[in-house]
């Protein structure tokens, strides 16, 4: 494997997650109390560094030596806990400064999750931090543990019920709540995860510098991260960078999908949640898997720690029970992972064993092989060799924890999971004495079926999203855009687009009826007429286009008919006359199907494109895909196919397959041109876009550009 280059900006948490001295300010003599338990925790580990409680009310704490000011600490601490009221933690972080400390954990609360003044208050002590060159982690956050050198700077109540145990798999959570429940849900399942990392109110350190964080240090491998809101782009886009290119999956919990949630994400977090279909299209950019449920992201990380990601991943299956074997092949087709059929060949061979098998995929050898268990690894073997799939999931219920069949079944699975190690082993069976044996072994074990499909599957993605970090990226070359000063007429904006790369239909602008008859007569009828106004822009609304114009007389009529109804809908909307427009049919055999494509300017990631279903489908139906800008035709086809209505571009009921190729490439162009136009680009909007029948291109008829203010 190769590591990518260490962050400088990742690396400065070390001292936060990794310290080989630490101060508690606010220190307890209390064990239970916050500023308590994480002295209690790292004298019970054996925490192998100096710790400095700060007490001016007390000689000792917990049996160390207390001091009574940060100023009279022996040594600047690598790290140092704030747990004292909110009125007196800025200037202990000043202090901290002062004395050559350059990493704090703030326990304390009452800051931007408060109100307006809280969050003044933090912008404070965000300025307090960056003055010192400190890497602050909160305030109002539950803090750290790394038990790989028993460093416990938090105060959660989770230990009670148990220290980590060894493992390899990373936890980042906006949360400290629920990050450390990840913790209990994974220690219940024996999952070990002994890096906790929690950032609360984000005044310094973010998410994306843990991600980053985590993304180069050794002693992880796996990241399970809890995100309410993104809050900082850049470290949150270099972390997920890093993290595919040092091949070390991410799955993530990101809450705030509904409405509702996100309004409570926002307060509960002060951060910026923006748009779920946006954050979505980012994590699938850099190939994070997002988790529905504590439970789907516990099993998704667990089978990560095999470290087999598949980049092209097919699902063979081996079964004792039919039932079991449909189960599978729906939770696979829902899941969308491959289940190809064993070879033909392959088929007879294992018909010509057990007669009455079943060995198409899944492969169902019957209880019959229980009178043969050498049978087992013949079978396994063909799924394994014949078929090739990347995955294998095997089958066996109870019998695996059985006394009489149990010890012959695990010595055959262990020989042919020694036998091809590359291969992903999964065993789906009610066993639980025998699980830590299995795992021992190399397999991965699941009670559900279903359960080890969906994580099953992950691993193909995180696979994909590595061989695609592997690979050259593309130079996006950005056209030269000029922005007016406002937002610009329809005949404006698609002629700036067309400049980009973006077709439009051919049309002229008229300002008078004679100019329009002009234009029309040199276009060729049928034409379209349209209200051209900057302030007009949904001009279907006021009845502002015209169909099927096929002469000169309807053109003059039409001229007038839009004037009309302009100046009686939008009185005050500055009227440039009329657009003439080349009818495109968009019905019958060879007529064009209409997209729609559009660009707005998320308030985390930028300008963001889209392409979806044109006309009045994108609002019905919904059906679009989003990227973050720029990309090139590859990502611009990829997002296209992921539609759920592709097949009406690619010949669904014998329609002539329409110019995806054109459609991405002018999907792209608009990509680049989102960026090369900067800020001042509030949106796009092109739709429709009329795609016509493969080679013939594709043409914007209708765009609005919307520009904001300098």
């Amino acid at each position: 494997m190769t590591t990518a280059p260490v962050i400088s900006g990742f690396a400065s948490l070390d001292a936060l997650v990794r310290p080989r001295s630490v101060a508690v300010i606010g220190a307890s003599d209390e064990p239970a109390r916050i500023g308590g338990r994480p002295i209690a925790y790292m004298k019970d580990r054996g925490f192998a560094g100096p710790i400095w409680p700060v007490n001016p009310k007390r000689p000792t704490v917990q049996g160390l030596p207390a001091f009574a000011s940060i100023a009279e600490l022996p040594a600047a601490p690598d790290v140092a806990i704030i747990a004292v009221p909110s009125a007196l933690a800025i200037q202990a972080l000043d202090e901290l400064g002062t004395k050559g400390c350059r990493a704090v954990i703030c326990f304390t609360a009452g800051f931007a999750e408060m109100d307006e003044k809280g969050a003044e208050e933090q912008q404070r002590m965000t300025a307090v931090a960056r003055k010192h060159g400190i890497r602050l982690l909160g305030p109002n956050c539950l803090g750290v543990f790394n038990d790989a050198i028993r460093f416990y700077g938090t105060f959660t109540a989770s230990f009670e019920k148990g220290w980590p145990i060894p493992g390899r798999i990373g936890i980042a959570s906006q949360s400290g709540a629920y990050g450390t429940h990840i913790f209990s849900a994974a220690l219940d399942r024996g999952i070990g995860t002994q890096v906790c990392i929690t950032t609360g109110n984000e005044a310094e350190v973010a998410l994306g510098d843990v991600l980053g964080w985590m993304a180069q240090a050794p002693e992880v491998d796996v990241i399970c991260a809890y995100a309410e809101g993104i809050r900082e782009r850049e470290s949150f886009l270099a972390a997920l960078d890093l993290a595919r290119r040092n091949r070390k999956p991410i799955v993530m919990m990101k809450v705030g999908r509904s409405q509702l949630g996100g309004a409570a994400a926002q307060s509960h977090t002060a951060s910026i949640a923006g748009d779920d279909a946006v954050t979505q299209a980012v994590l699938d950019e850099f190939g994070v898997v997002r988790a529905r449920t504590t439970e789907e992201m516990l099993d998704i990380a667990y089978a990560a720690t095999r470290r087999i990601y598949p980049a092209k991943n097919t699902l063979g299956v081996l079964t004792v029970s039919g039932g079991a074997g449909v189960l599978i092949s729906d939770a696979a087709e829902a899941a969308g992972l491959p289940m190809p059929p064993m070879p033909e060949e392959a088929q007879a061979k294992l018909r010509a064993l057990i007669p009455f098998c079943a060995p198409r995929n899944p492969v169902d050898c019957t209880a019959q092989v229980t009178n043969d268990l050498k049978l087992i690894s013949t079978f396994a073997e063909s799924v394994a060799v014949d078929g090739g799939y990347s995955s294998i999931l095997s089958f066996w219920s109870q019998t695996a924890a059985g006394r009489s069949l149990g010890p012959k079944l695990h010595e055959q699975m262990r020989a042919i999971r020694e036998a091809h190690p590359d291969r992903l082993w999964v065993m789906s069976m009610l066993a639980p004495n025998k699980v830590r044996d299995y795992e021992a072994d190399g397999w991965l074990c699941f009670e559900d079926p279903s359960r080890a499909v969906v994580a099953i599957e992950a691993m193909g993605r995180f696979g994909a999203a590595f061989a695609k970090a592997e690979a050259p990226q593309p130079e996006i070359p950005l056209p030269k855009v000029e922005l007016p000063p406002t937002t610009p007429s329809e005949a404006v904006a698609k002629s700036l687009l067309d400049a980009a790369g973006v077709p439009a239909v051919p049309e002229h602008a008229a300002p008078d009826s004679e100019a329009a008859v002009a234009a029309a007569e040199s276009i060729g009828y049928p034409v379209v007429l349209k209200i051209l106004s900057p302030d007009i822009l949904h001009k279907s609304e006021i009845g502002g286009v015209l169909l099927d114009i096929a002469n000169a007389d309807q053109v003059r009529q039409g001229f007038g008919t839009l004037l009309d109804r302009a100046r009686h809908h939008a009185p005050a909307a500055r009227i440039e006359g009329v657009l003439v427009a080349k009818q495109i049919p968009t019905k019958g055999e060879g007529g064009a199907v209409e997209m729609a494509l559009g660009i707005f300017r998320d308030p985390v990631f930028g300008p963001v494109a889209m392409v979806g279903l044109g006309g009045i489908f994108i609002e019905v139906l919904k059906d679009v895909a989003f990227r973050r800008c720029p990309f090139d035709t590859a990502e611009a086809e990829r997002m296209i196919r992921s539609l759920r209505g592709f097949p009406l571009l690619d010949g669904a009921r014998g329609r002539p397959k329409a110019d995806v190729a054109a459609l991405a490439k002018a999907l792209s162009a608009l990509s680049a041109f989102a960026v090369a136009a900067g800020p001042r680009l509030a949106g796009v909007d092109v739709n429709p876009l009329l795609v016509l029948p493969a080679g013939q291109g594709c043409y914007a008829a209708d765009a609005v550009i919307e520009v904001g203010a300098a």
